[in-house]
């Protein structure tokens, strides 16, 4: 039978397969944060024809059900069926030019004070040709003209040996030579023909639990061609790193879980080097940055031992590896440099991350803290950096949260509700006439401080439906109406705001505990980089105010932006930075902050709004009194 999409595409399927399983086959990726379980109620599509077999798990509103809303992972179709798929259920890829970013990049890179030196080298050589008393072989030639050049040491893997004779002769003995210095030694990545010195490109991937970003690299200049992300498609697996492991070990699947994101790094290689007219064969190296469980998966390694105690990785620091063993769609023979990871849970992005902010650098002491589906946390100086990792969930990035979504075109970001009519004021991403179609982790925060201060909510975050019109019964209890228009509303739902009050917690217990197994209070920090997908949105004083970081001076704290990609793009241009991320690893002390009994108390000291200790929050104490 068939399934046709409003668009157009027809897709052959069975009784026996859900919609979602159908798109995804054929190509199409909806949202499905519970891995397809019937649990999320993201992957809503629209029946408009046809009889179809709906086993949903979660109730759909009379509205909904009217309009012919069924979840695509719990409906197999009966007959020919047409469907149309909602904006918000689709898993997006966004790309746009950058030439303001490019410019922040490259002075990073100049106030780091590494010169350009990308880790992989192009060098045109004019090679003698043979004659009877200059009569070596063509290898010992290439070798030689290089030794006078400087190079001391220089491997030649075998795969170049067959087509050596007719690359050298082609051109008149003119080559160009492509190399990694790895190891205190020079590595041939490539050997062409004639003078091919530019174009050269890189590839600086970020590898989220929640999403993926390629940077596109012009490695003589060091500028951003172009930026392109999407959702992790694992995430059809599972939000978390958790439920992934567990499906790549018991259920035998990690080759599906690694090839699945690497789809999704070859499908946005692949729109930047359209949009641009770029060959493929131009690009010449591939940095990659993510959690320890990312950064494994892509590597092909088994995960399994990460998430049993005493919880140890494959490996930290891991050999170069080649975009044809791992399957990225370039030159097969480029090299694949994977950031070093620290631990089972602080991974290369963190290593990165620092790299970005260069606290490693400075005397004063500092935090840095990564927003995401996890909460890494880094504090130290120059002498000394200590890092943990505390599970904040994925709700901060939209998923488990009803209408929740990642913080792009119509998500809303910034919420203010009056306090006397209680009317909701809402700032959505995009121009002045995109319509909300969710709401990222920066609005979910302003609204649960704005919901606390107006009494909508309690200290525990319990919706008190005797305040507002607002509050209203839903389908899981009660729910706090954001917005109400065209279509579905969007509201925060009880549980919703139980999961951001956890995940709040955590943090803010993460960085309580830090500072006292090293003996510091948050008096004597200095400076708090905050990195993350949705910090860009985010109000320090709402954050503050919720109690998820501490409240100090708002000078004191600075948004990074994506530091994992930025640290990759720092790496891929400079072999000095390379080395001092591996130092940045190697010099990490990791705490284990499960089996911590101090974490346990603050992490329960903190589910409350701002906290138990009000006292630690004296300007939202005053709030409060008003």
């Amino acid at each position: 039978m068939e399934l046709s999409l409003t668009s157009g595409k027809k897709i052959t399927c069975s009784t026996d397969t859900s919609i979602l399983e159908a798109l995804k086959l054929a190509g199409i990726y909806l949202t499905s944060s519970c891995g397809g379980k019937g649990t999320c109620g993201k992957c809503k599509v629209i029946v408009k024809s046809g009889r179809v077999d709906s086993r949903s798990k979660i109730k759909l509103t009379q509205d909904e059900v009217g309009k012919g809303y069924v979840l695509a992972c719990r409906t197999f179709p009966s007959e020919d069926v047409l469907i149309d798929i909602p904006k918000e259920s689709m898993l997006v890829v966004e790309g746009k030019v950058v030439t303001g970013k490019s410019k922040d990049l490259q002075a990073l890179l100049s106030s780091t004070g590494a010169e350009i030196k990308p880790l992989t080298e192009r060098t045109v050589l004019q090679l003698p040709p043979p004659t009877l008393d200059d009569n070596i072989s063509d290898l010992e030639r290439l070798k030689r003209e290089l030794f006078s050049k400087g190079m001391a040491c220089l491997r030649v893997p075998f795969r170049f040996m067959p087509d050596l004779a007719k690359t050298v002769r082609k051109k008149n003995w003119e080559i160009t030579l492509s190399t990694i210095h790895t190891d205190d030694c020079d590595e041939i990545i490539r050997i062409t023909s004639g003078d091919k010195k530019t174009p050269q490109y890189g590839a600086a991937i970020d590898i989220g639990t929640t999403t993926v970003v390629v940077f596109l690299i012009d490695l003589s200049s060091g500028e951003l061609i172009d930026v392109a992300s999407t959702y992790n498609s694992q995430i059809r697996f599972g939000d978390d790193v958790i439920n992934r492991i567990v499906h790549a070990t018991e259920h035998g699947k990690l080759k599906e879980l690694s090839d699945t994101v690497i789809s999704d790094i070859n499908n946005l290689l692949s729109i930047i080097r359209k949009n641009h007219h770029i060959d493929v064969e131009t690009i010449d190296c591939v940095v990659a940055a993510g959690n320890t469980t990312m950064t494994q998966m892509v590597l092909g390694l088994d995960p399994g031992a990460i998430r049993e105690e005493p919880y140890i990785p494959t490996a930290n620091a891991f050999p170069l590896a080649f975009a044809g063993e791992i399957g990225i769609k370039v030159n097969p023979n480029i090299p694949v440099y994977a950031f070093p990871c620290v631990a089972s849970y602080v991974g290369g992005d963190i290593v990165a991350g620092v790299l970005a902010t260069q606290l490693y650098k400075k005397e004063e002491l500092s935090i840095f803290i990564d927003i995401g589906t996890n909460g890494e946390i880094v504090i130290g100086n120059s002498e000394w950096l200590v890092a943990a990792a505390c599970s904040a969930g994925p709700c901060f990035e939209g998923s488990g949260i009803k209408c929740g979504m990642r913080a792009t075109e119509g998500a809303i970001e910034d919420v203010k509700i009056n306090r006397e009519t209680f009317e909701v004021e809402i700032q959505v991403i995009g121009d002045a006439d995109t319509k909300p179609t969710g709401i990222c982790g920066s609005g979910m925060i302003d609204a649960i401080a704005e919901m606390f201060l107006t009494g909508i909510i309690d200290q525990k975050g319990k919706l008190q439906k005797d305040v507002s019109g607002r509050v209203r019964a839903g389908e899981n209890g009660l729910e706090f109406v954001v917005y109400s228009g065209e279509g579905r509303d969007i509201v925060l739902a009880e549980s919703d705001i139980e999961n951001i009050v956890r995940a709040k917690a955590a943090i803010y217990a993460g960085f309580s505990t830090l500072l006292m197994e090293v003996g510091f209070t948050f008096n004597d920090i200095q400076k708090i980089y905050i990195a993350g997908g949705f910090g860009k949105f985010l109000d320090i004083e709402k954050a503050i105010m919720l109690g998820m970081l501490p409240e100090l001076p708002k000078e004191k704290f600075e948004y990074m932006g994506n530091t994992s990609v930025t640290g990759a793009y720092l790496c891929l241009l400079s072999r000095k930075l390379r080395s001092e991320a591996e130092e940045i690893a190697k010099k990490m002390t990791y705490l284990e902050l499960s089996v911590s009994h101090s974490f346990m108390n603050e992490y329960v000291s903190g589910l409350f709004i701002p906290h138990t200790n009000i006292d630690a929050f004296p300007g939202v104490k005053k709030l409060m009194t008003k």
